[in-house]
């Protein structure tokens, strides 16, 4: 469904590539996590797939189209992205953040409907936040931000939803709701997603499929169960843990012990 083939990137012209020989497939219906430590090109590897950044090598591609032929309408109408952080320089409230995921849907100088409207409503109350939509967004906590955020991009309509480390900076009350929701996305409406995160135990608990970078490489990729193991803990991190099937969660979980002597 999306796919980059061999992708390499660098910055600029004569600096090292930050992603180098990358093949990701993510199929439909899959929540693929990307992890990997600081500066392994995860955030990176994330903006080629939303088509934000062309690769210096290597194609991506959404369906048989590559993404450097689809306008940004057509890909916004695909791909939704989610921010690790949002900002907003007005004072928007929540209802009308939503709305904006309606833009690659309207034509030139037209207005949003009474369809639109609809449409953004039910993205709010898939997200648990119909109650919020009066609300300022800027008074928002930051994990009522976050589900405000991904009901804009529910609201897109997109195939695929893209999202850039989704519980950063959130208590454990709140990481735990967005990863439910997240879930629940995944379940009843069957959004497919890219998840960009440096949690572990999010991983485990919410993708099928998992890509390990370092360094700009893929060091493995496969299924959760397959692929998240102590020896590619210790090779990603330089970090000793217990990983584990926990018998009531359900998944497996990832304990930190120390660093690897």
């Amino acid at each position: 469904m999306l796919a980059a083939e061999r992708v390499s990137f660098a910055y600029e012209s004569a600096a090292p590539l930050v992603v180098s020989d990358v093949t990701v497939a993510v199929r439909r219906g899959e929540i693929v996590g990307l992890l990997g430590p600081n500066g392994s090109g995860k955030t990176t590897m994330l903006r080629l797939l939303a088509g934000t950044l062309t690769p210096t090598r290597g194609a991506v591609r959404i369906g048989d189209a590559p993404l450097s032929t689809l306008s940004r309408r057509e890909l916004a109408r695909r791909i939704a992205v989610v921010p690790q952080e949002t900002h907003s320089a007005f004072d928007f409230s929540a209802l009308e953040i939503v709305m904006m995921g309606r833009y690659p849907h309207l034509g030139a100088f037209e207005l949003e409907g009474a369809d639109d409207l609809a449409i953004a409503r039910d993205a709010l109350a898939a997200t648990g936040t119909a109650a919020l939509e009066s609300r300022q967004f800027a008074t928002l906590s930051g994990g009522e931000k976050q589900r405000v955020v991904i009901a804009s991009a529910l609201a897109q309509a997109a195939e695929i939803l893209l999202l850039d480390e989704p519980t950063a900076s959130l208590d454990l009350g709140f990481q735990l709701d967005v990863a439910s929701l997240l879930a629940q996305l995944n379940r009843d409406r069957g959004v497919t997603m890219v998840v960009s995160t440096h949690d572990l135990n999010l991983a485990a608990s919410l993708c099928t499929t998992l890509v390990l970078l370092k360094a700009g490489r893929v060091i493995a990729s496969g299924t959760t169960r397959d692929v998240l193991t102590q020896a590619h803990v210790r090779e990603l991190y330089g970090v000793d843990a217990d990983v584990a099937l926990h018998p009531r969660a359900g998944h497996l979980t990832v304990v930190p012990l120390g660093r690897a002597q």
